[in-house]
């Protein structure tokens, strides 16, 4: 008979990310980015749907009933915590799990580069992190408010869906609330969150329109706002930002999030041939010049002062991705998958850079 749990276990034991199971076929692992198929009976439809049955939250029932699809967490008593995404595929269940990991990293052991201390670190403004799905966006997001929580009396409330990382009060006071569980939505918590005298606000995902307005508001009273976008690099994740409102809003909306925009931190994970894998970031700082181009609308020049504001702190993929390989994290050939520019990068490797960047800036 099928066990869940011990199964779950197994993918903790195994350094496991991700658990799938699909009706009829043996179960996967990915592990350091790779499917395994494993060596066990396939898993049947009578017992997918026995084990969706079980962990489904009885909030979620009627939603997945009529949209056939949720997503929740899962708790294993001594195994840990799973992020799910359940859906139907041909009629029958598929299940989606992530291994969320109870010990929340340090900057350091996630591989991310000091600049992002100092973010951390902001006392007012909009932090993005923003990537891919499956890009540790989440886990980049859990670190910094823990690198808070151990240094700073601050009063900390997110709003999740679902929860991912559970905190402990250290130096911080924290909230969290999960939608479907604490809040019917993210629109009912935002709603009244300044009335709950927050100094920072954690929204698990900008995915809309109310998330974006609410952050602008609270970054424009002087509080601090993190959230994760889906965005391949920073001058996209401004755009997405700016397709969440209606066009005639662009105009006032662009100079309010000139004026309240801290950072953007983009991650791509690439295989390391050192630790499994390591993320390569790109991050703008909201500096004077990144300022004035947004307040001037020119959002194209944005990647230009990326790649030149490297004194602010700011880095972008291709230079990010450099460093890695220079290190001894990754090899060339797994960098030049992931490069923005991969015949740029080839050059910087060889010793040979352009500053098309600066150039473009000094006209």
């Amino acid at each position: 008979m099928f066990d869940l749990d011990t199964l779950l276990a197994h993918a903790v034991a195994s350094g496991a990310s991700d658990v799938h199971l699909k009706s009829d076929h043996k179960p996967y692992f990915r592990v350091s980015r790779q499917l395994m198929e494993l060596d066990v009976p396939p898993v049947t439809t009578g017992e997918l749907v026995d084990v969706l049955n079980r962990i489904l939250p009885k909030h979620l029932v009627s939603a997945f009933n009529r949209s056939h699809e949720a997503d929740f967490s899962y708790h294993s008593t001594g195994i840990g915590r799973f992020r799910i995404n359940a859906y139907l595929a041909q009629g029958v269940p598929v299940i989606a799990m992530r291994h969320v990991k109870t010990m929340i990293p340090t900057f350091a052991e996630i591989n991310m580069p000091p600049i992002i201390e100092r973010i951390a670190s902001a006392r007012r403004g909009i932090v993005l992190i923003s990537g891919t799905t499956g890009s540790g966006k989440s886990t980049t997001l859990a670190a910094m408010v823990e690198h808070m929580n151990k240094r700073e009396r601050r009063r900390i409330e997110t709003v999740e869906d679902p929860i991912e990382y559970l905190f402990e009060d250290k130096f911080s006071v924290i909230t969290q609330r999960e939608v479907g569980i604490d809040t019917m939505s993210f629109e009912n918590a935002l709603k009244h969150i300044l009335r709950h005298d927050p100094d920072v606000i954690m929204i698990g995902e900008m995915r809309d329109s109310t998330t974006f307005r609410t952050a602008l508001a609270a970054a424009e009273t002087g509080h601090l706002v993190l959230s994760t976008l889906h965005a391949t690099n920073s001058s996209v994740a401004i755009h997405r930002l700016m397709e969440l409102v209606p066009h005639e809003e662009w105009d006032r909306t662009r100079m309010v999030l000139a004026s309240t925009l801290h950072a953007i931190v983009c991650q791509r994970l690439i295989k390391s041939e050192k630790a499994g894998v390591v993320p390569a970031v790109e991050v703008l700082i909201n500096t004077p010049t990144v300022n004035k181009l947004l307040e001037n609308n020119k959002l194209e020049t944005i990647p230009d002062a990326v790649e030149t504001g490297a004194d602010d702190g700011m880095q972008n993929f291709n230079q990010a991705i450099h460093k890695l390989i220079s290190a001894g994290f990754i090899t060339e050939e797994e960098g030049m998958k992931y490069a923005t520019n991969p015949g740029q990068l080839r050059m910087s490797l060889q010793g040979i850079n352009l500053n098309v960047g600066r150039r473009i800036l000094v006209r």
